[in-house]
């Protein structure tokens, strides 16, 4: 089947192939050409895309080529032929109806089929205990209340099975058992973990430099006498699975909206970004029912990430990439900002009386049930089912909403804010007027098109919209700048002083809840969690020279340069870019972390960096967790990030928490981050969990249920700050003559990059660390780095040693030798290590070797400037490979 130009007449080998939007997904070139034409003729009422298609071929090839090429169910339909339509408007004039929903007679089944349904994503408990409230009321629900309910208590938005109860099992080596009974496992954990440093360093008389944290839409730390610095770290999963491109512009939209609705307003400086995708070059053939390809899937990532970022004028300086075939069902897209936020602004509440002030993008069918479908699992049906989940972003809309915001909060005419996130204006308006209560006004929300019903206007997550909480006397000076920047602003509410939801329609009331039920009535939720202690396995032996072990790691999907991404990405935008993404001679080695100069008055910089780590979870979650943190502390001390100011956030993505081995796998690890947390007297200052990250479906060969879950993922997100942006330190080689010098141990056994790069699972050594030396070892390396002494500096992870080497010496373009006592010193990965560029002068050496003092540090080699990285073990020649043809194995992959 051949894409072909039109034929000049209809014959049976071409056909036409129309796709279009299905009705209701928002059209962001149609919105814009719609404006510019009404600008020169006003009557003008509705406009929209089409993407037209000549095929040559058969009929059923071309059916073939429009279903898995050229549009996407999820979000739009194909036409075959010439395009008969009689209009292009979207909806009708609503009429109100009340709808209530008949629990107070219904039996379990009923429950359970209202709740499977309606896409509520509700628990029989949880249907129990609202069928008995409104029992109480004397009364049935309205279908606005029961959505609502479900939206404030999904997954997604209470974190019910984290901070919930749960009895946890652990039985290890030895089969002795160890029961923890946990109230609220995330609180009792990674929340423990802040809060038990901050009483430390104010035991210790330190300056507590948190702010907010677990509070708000972003962590806050401070940063400089004028600003403190937010930070949030979100995921976009399921929406992600069934339209790549919407669900990560949506996904970075929304959590640039995080920091921007924390506090006062905080303004975005800078983004990350992580992707977990299944391999690229995946046999089509292999693909399950309702799965898109993983090269689909990764492009459609990439470029959604990407035009958001960009668009918005924001750049994206850091980020890492992982590869499963795990994640065929469920990639996983983490979206990360940086904010900073002037100080004394944290603290913000609505009082009774505010106007309740819907700002931006205009509300629609998108996104609904957004909040609800992200805490179920996916199936090869979930893109019919799904309806309205997928969003759609319009990056440019939401850049004029963060104008006018940042010009209204030094204007002080407003006195809160946040984003209209999962549940849209029922998450933001609930949470907001939690501690008073609300008046909502349905009908006076700006709408893209007519019939949507109040329900609709309610939970839709519609993008680019915010909600604030404006003082009386301060509405028409608000409502007069959102005009003059073009921006949409309409008072839909009023906060009251009952802690009442009250919503309206035309003057009916539609819904009315209490607050305290609201947010406190879910029943609590009780799991059992189990984690069984399985006997470490060591990693495979391999008979490969050691050169072709080198060129296979580099060569690896999780190793291997990630050029083609980056390239996309504006990392230079704002000005404040110090270390790139991409840097050495010719600006294409592997970054370890990013630093950025937020506030370009002040010399002060941050470094944003990242830990993820698969494979280790199938070994021992618990040790996962440790060297995720690690890894990412590691990434910003390498960069020049003083250890003592670090703080974390934690991303949780996980299959099926129902099953206690699973959850007891994610109880493990989060006490993994307790005790690493402590041990590195890092904070955590937010976090994000994303469950249920399984797809089921039947196999067509064989009729049987399948299910493919995730591996146990864990993303550990630093931000770290330097002094001086000028301090900062990059990865490639400088300067032939200098010696290569590596701080930490060597490792005793190899670990799991061969392994990982063999396709194998849960077979690796669990890589422990020494809770002691570990913050020992990055304290020595920033103090090193202090000295100005050290030229390059590169930590060590997948593929240990060597590949850290190769990659220090083409980045730089110099040739090194260096030489170890085994060659498992070569490739294995143990713990905090890193390799530092030294001069080669013993007059200098004296300030190195202080700070470098009680950690294991030891020269191991030279950079020659030659054209070769060579190393030696046990005396012998282990390989002598070109640079370049190490840097060649290293961009091979994905040089698309």
């Amino acid at each position: 089947v051949d894409v072909a130009a039109a034929p000049s007449a209809a014959t049976p080998d071409h056909h036409e192939l129309n796709v279009l939007l299905k009705p209701g997904v928002t059209d962001n070139v149609a919105q814009s050409a719609r404006r510019a034409l009404q600008a020169i003729t006003p009557e003008i009422a509705a406009v929209a895309t089409v993407r037209k298609y000549f095929v040559k071929g058969g009929h059923d090839a071309a059916q073939q080529l429009a279903a898995r090429v050229l549009a996407n169910d999820a979000i739009e339909v194909v036409r075959m032929g010439p395009l008969a339509l009689e209009t292009i408007a979207v909806g009708r004039p609503y009429e109100l109806a009340l709808q209530t929903v008949p629990l107070r007679e219904a039996g379990e089944e009923e429950l359970q089929r209202i709740s499977r349904e309606g896409l509520l994503a509700l628990s029989l408990e949880e249907m129990q205990t609202i069928q008995r409230h409104f029992g109480d009321l004397g009364r049935d629900p309205t279908d606005i209340e029961l959505e609502t309910l479900a939206q404030t208590w999904s997954e997604h938005c209470s974190h019910k099975t984290l901070a919930g109860r749960i009895r946890y099992v652990e039985t290890d080596a030895g089969g002795r058992e160890h029961e923890v009974l946990y109230d609220n496992m995330l609180k009792e954990t990674v929340f423990a973990a802040t809060q038990d440093i901050r009483r430390r360093l104010v035991a210790r008389g330190r300056d507590d430099w948190t702010v907010s944290v677990f509070s708000d839409n972003a962590g806050v730390v401070r940063f400089n006498d004028e600003y403190d610095v937010c930070i949030k770290v979100e995921t976009h999963n399921h929406p992600s699975a069934l339209e790549p491109y919407g669900g990560a512009n949506t996904g970075l939209g929304g959590v640039i909206r995080d920091p921007l609705g924390t506090g006062r307003g905080a303004k975005p400086v800078c983004n990350t970004d992580v992707f977990c995708f299944a391999p690229p070059e995946t046999p089509p053939e292999s693909l399950p029912p309702g799965v898109l390809h993983p090269r689909a899937v990764m492009q459609g990532v990439v470029a959604g990430v990407r035009d958001y970022g960009n668009r918005m004028g924001i750049p994206t300086v850091n980020g890492a990439v992982c590869f499963d075939d795990r994640y065929l069902g469920n990639p996983l897209v983490f979206c990360g900002n940086v904010a900073l936020l002037p100080r004394g602004m944290a603290d913000v509440s609505a009082n009774p009386g505010d106007f309740i002030v819907a700002v931006g993008g205009r509300t629609g069918r998108d996104g609904i049930h957004g909040a609800t479908f992200s805490s179920i699992e996916l199936d090869e049906h979930s893109e019919a089912t799904s309806g309205g989940a997928v969003q759609i972003g319009n990056a440019i809309a939401e850049k004029m909403v963060a104008d006018v915001l940042l010009q209204a909060r030094d204007r002080g005419l407003y006195r809160a804010l946040t984003d209209c996130g999962a549940g849209g204006f029922s998450s933001a308006i609930g949470e907001m007027g939690e501690d008073t209560g609300a008046e909502v006004w349905l009908e006076k929300a700006p709408l893209k098109y007519d019939g949507l019903s109040y329900t609709e206007i309610w939970i839709s997550e519609a993008q680019e919209r915010m909600v604030l909480a404006v003082p009386p006397e301060h509405l028409e000076e608000f409502l007069a700048l959102a005009r003059s920047e073009d921006v949409e602003a309409t008072a839909i509410g009023r906060f009251t002083d009952d802690r009442k939801l009250v919503l309206q329609y035309d003057g009916t009331e539609v819904g009315r809840l209490a607050m305290g039920f609201l947010h406190d009535g879910r029943p609590p939720v009780v799991r059992e969690a189990t984690w069984r202690a399985t006997p470490p396995q060591p990693a495979a032996s391999t008979t490969s020279e050691a050169g072709d072990t080198l060129l296979a790691l580099l060569g690896s999907l999780d190793v291997c340069s990630k050029e083609w991404i980056i390239r996309q990405y504006d990392h230079e935008v704002q000005g404040g870019s110090v270390v790139k993404p991409l840097v050495g001679v010719r600006g294409d080695g592997p970054s370890d972390a990013a630093v950025v100069q937020p506030d370009l008055r002040s010399e002060r910089a941050i470094a944003v960096g990242c830990g993820i780590n698969p494979p280790l979870g199938d070994a021992d979650p618990y040790w996962m967790a440790w060297n995720v943190i690690d890894e990412a502390i590691r990434n910003v001390v390498a960069v020049g990030a003083d250890p003592a100011r670090i703080a974390i956030l934690d991303n949780f993505c996980w299959g099926n928490t129902d099953a206690p081995e699973t959850l007891g796998s994610l109880v493990r690890a989060a006490r993994g981050c307790y005790d690493a947390a402590l041990a590195y007297d890092t904070p955590f200052v937010s976090g994000k969990d994303s469950l249920y990250n399984e797809f089921g479906y039947n196999d067509p060969e064989t009729g049987s249920r399948q299910t493919v879950a995730i591996p146990a993922t864990l993303l550990v997100t630093a931000l770290g700050q330097l002094e001086r942006a000028e301090q900062a330190v990059t990865m490639d080689l400088k300067r032939a003559g200098s010696r290569l010098l590596v701080v930490g141990a060597m490792p005793s056994q190899r670990a799991a990059d061969e392994l990982r790069f063999a396709g194998s699972h849960g077979q690796s050594v669990r890589p422990q660390l020494d809770a002691e030396e570990a913050p020992r070892i990055h304290a020595a390396v920033h103090a090193a780095l202090r000295t100005g002494l050290v030229g390059a500096c590169h930590d060590m992870n997948e593929g240990g040693l060597a590949v850290a080497v190769a990659e220090m010496a083409f980045a730089g373009e110099l040739g090194v030798a260096f030489a170890v006592d085994t060659e498992d010193d070569l490739f294995g990965e143990c713990g905090p290590r890193y390799v530092l560029e030294v001069p080669d002068d013993e007059t200098l050496a004296a300030p190195l070797v202080e700070a470098l003092a009680g950690v294991p540090h030891r020269l191991i080699g030279r950079v020659t400037g030659g054209e070769t990285v060579e190393a030696h073990a046990d005396g012998d020649l282990a390989f002598s490979t070109p640079w370049a043809e190490c840097k060649a194995a290293w961009q091979r992959p994905l040089a698309w």
